[in-house]
């Protein structure tokens, strides 16, 4: 049986941005676009085998992924 993460979106800004679904993004089998994950927010929080992480767009345009 495979766990499927669960991606939960928290948006720190009160704004609403228009970015592609994730079935609409055109991309390379296993590539995902991260401005479909983030979709505007500066981070989201990603739910893994029982896990939750947190991925942060910084200042500096980089993603960090924490436990």
């Amino acid at each position: 049986m495979s766990m499927r993460p669960t991606l939960l979106l928290r948006h720190t800004s009160g704004r609403a941005s228009r970015v592609p679904s994730l079935s609409t993004m055109p991309s390379l089998p296993g590539q995902v676009d991260s401005g479909a994950l983030l979709r505007g927010s500066r981070e989201i929080l990603i739910r893994h085998g029982g896990e939750t992480y947190r991925l942060r767009h910084t200042r500096n345009d980089k993603l960090i992924l924490t436990k």
